[in-house]
């Protein structure tokens, strides 16, 4: 648990975490709006963490990774967690 919450501590982790929410599939790394927006070590950095806390699954396919939220285990472990703190960042 404390690293969930440390990995989703930080602003752009948490955008990265709900965009990947909003999603129906696994998408491109290159695809977030984050990822853009910040030097690719710093979007590597950020993967890093939210993959150690178990909150994204990274699947090379062929040139490109494909990112998606491990929803159904962190539902499985923390019921509730996910949507709880993304109904709380929607809000502000």
């Amino acid at each position: 648990m404390p690293a969930i919450l440390y990995a989703l501590g930080d602003p752009a982790r948490l955008r990265i975490v709900e965009q990947l929410a909003a999603a129906s599939e696994a998408i491109s790394c290159g695809e977030l709006s984050v990822v853009k927006e910040v030097p690719k070590s710093t979007g590597s950095h950020h993967f890093k963490v939210l993959r150690e806390a178990g909150l994204i699954r990274m699947v090379p396919h062929g040139r490109r990774v494909l990112v998606s939220l491990r929803r159904e285990d962190l539902d499985a472990r923390f019921p509730g967690l996910l949507a709880v703190i993304l109904q709380a960042h929607h809000r502000q």
